[in-house]
């Protein structure tokens, strides 16, 4: 069979390896008991667990974790054998920007319930039997990403970015195999249908079914029912808030018109079906989305605060990232601020954060672990100038590691002086010297010192017996020729005996 593969499909034994192994795994699995899911979150437990990694968005959150709550509180009673026959299914519709949090928001609540999850984009699909990816396969991967687990993916939650992409244009003419097509087959998937374990087109898969029929007899083909999968979707959805804004207008607007106020800052939470359609889905697509999810634009203080306060702060990715090189980082609030400042102009919300902390940090992260740096503090001059900045910190690393070892001179001398009883004086010049040569021969500096002057208590010892002197100063000529200093001196003292 593997010969099969190496010669027929080139490349595939390792996807067919990978796939076959896969299976075993699952079939190991089968066999063990499965911890029984179990959800008693309340609504409030969900935003507070949310605001530790997303900052504001309150409303988004709230209606979120609502909406969750209902979802798998009826999962749980399902699984319990508890029915509830007349029960909707909440699929969520999330708004907002780019940047502004929506997948982050779903991740974090899917971390929390301990639910399968799955992000896919939706520009990569396309109607089944033409080119692009299949809407099914995200299932599928749901029951990878449960461990083969059949159950577990069968409440697990979908998420599907870039919604707004497959929307269907107006001037559209002949089939739309990407949008009202891809809308047609999610629509299936959202409301409850049984998706195949395997796909038809994954050969892989159909491989490891021939195997396990080698092994040990055809097993019934698994299927994963979406009946308690939850989906929730998302956009940027630009260009909704003009029809949103047309269709105010026009109510306000002539005989037996409806008089009222609405923000122009806030128009997406204004939007209704009729809106969406008229941008472009199906009504039965956007009617199998109940729950409408608007996220705010980001402004510079909420940008700051998710740098300050969020668990999940990319500020924390670089203090880390320092840290594994022994490099300790303190971030001023000020160039918090004025990081926070600088991505808002960005217009990407919090992806502006890691544009800016890149352009920012890049240089230090290349040249500070090669330097004897091990902790600096980030200034809003480094943020707004960190090529020159860092500079400066260099060198000023570079001058307090030289006054460091001139007090490494001045010591050698103390330690003599404990020693022998003589002093040395060492003149500032005279140890920059010293400093500079110990450097150049890459030599610690009290063992270059204790090299230089190994011999300089014999002669200093005669000079203090002849005439009394202990006291003795190094200057730059004495540092460069040690020895033609000591020499000079002993002769200068020397009495010949009476």
């Amino acid at each position: 069979m593997r010969e099969f593969i190496r010669q027929y499909f080139p490349g595939g034994e390792a996807e067919f390896v990978q796939a076959d192994q896969a299976g075993a795994a699952a079939s190991a699995q089968q066999g063990q008991k499965k911890p029984e899911f179990s959800f008693d979150l309340k609504p409030r437990d969900v935003k507070a667990y949310l605001d530790r990694f997303v900052i504001k968005q309150d409303e988004a959150k709230k209606v979120l974790s609502v909406a969750l709550c209902d979802h798998y509180n009826h999962v749980r009673l399902s699984l319990e054998g508890k029915s509830m026959p007349n029960y909707a299914k909440q699929n969520i519709i999330l708004l907002g920007p780019t940047g502004v949090g929506k997948t982050y928001l779903i991740r974090c609540a899917a971390d929390l319930i301990g639910v399968p999850f799955v992000k896919a984009d939706a520009t990569k699909f396309s109607e089944t039997g033409y080119v692009g990816g299949d809407v099914e396969d995200m299932v599928r991967e749901l029951l990878r990403r449960a461990d083969g687990d059949v159950v577990r993916a069968q409440y697990g939650i979908i998420y599907i970015d870039e919604i707004d992409k497959i929307a269907t244009a107006p001037n559209m003419t002949g089939r739309d195999v990407s949008g009202r097509g891809v809308q047609t087959n999610l629509l299936k998937l959202m409301e409850e249908t049984e998706v195949p374990a395997r796909s038809p087109q994954d050969l892989a898969g159909q491989l490891q079914a021939m195997m396990e029929l080698t092994r040990g007899g055809k097993r019934p083909p698994a299927v994963i029912n979406t009946k308690h999968i939850l989906f929730i979707v998302s956009g940027a959805f630009d260009g909704l808030e003009k029809i949103i804004r047309r269709r105010l207008r026009e109510a306000s607007i002539g005989f037996g018109a409806q008089q009222g106020s609405y923000d122009e800052n806030d128009l997406l939470s204004q939007a209704q079906t009729k809106d969406f359609v008229e941008f472009g889905f199906e009504p039965e697509f956007i009617g199998r989305l109940p729950v409408r999810v608007v996220c705010k634009p980001l402004s510079v203080d909420d940008l700051f605060h998710i740098l300050k306060s969020s668990e999940g702060s990319i500020i924390r990715q670089y203090e880390q990232d320092f840290a594994a090189y022994g490099i300790e980082v303190f971030m001023q609030e000020a160039a918090l601020r004025r990081i926070a400042e600088l991505a808002a102009e960005e217009k990407t919300g919090a992806r502006g954060l890691m544009t800016v902390c890149e352009r920012v940090f890049r240089n230090f992260k290349f040249e500070l672990p090669s330097t004897k740096i091990k902790r600096f503090e980030v200034t809003p001059e480094i943020v707004d100038n960190p090529v020159v900045n860092l500079e400066k910190l260099e060198a000023e690393q570079a001058r307090q590691e030289h006054i460091m070892l001139r007090q490494m001179v001045h010591e050698f001398a103390r330690r003599f002086r404990e020693s022998h009883g003589l002093v040395l004086r060492f003149t500032d010049e005279a140890a920059d010297l010293l400093v500079a040569r110990a450097r150049e021969q890459n030599q610690p500096v009290r063992e270059f010192c204790a090299a230089q002057f190994k011999d300089f208590q014999f002669g200093l010892r005669l000079i203090a017996a002849n005439s009394g002197q202990t006291e003795f100063t190094v200057d730059v000529e004495a540092a460069k020729d040690p020895q033609k200093a000591l020499s000079e001196w002993v002769v200068k003292n020397y009495r010949p005996p009476q």
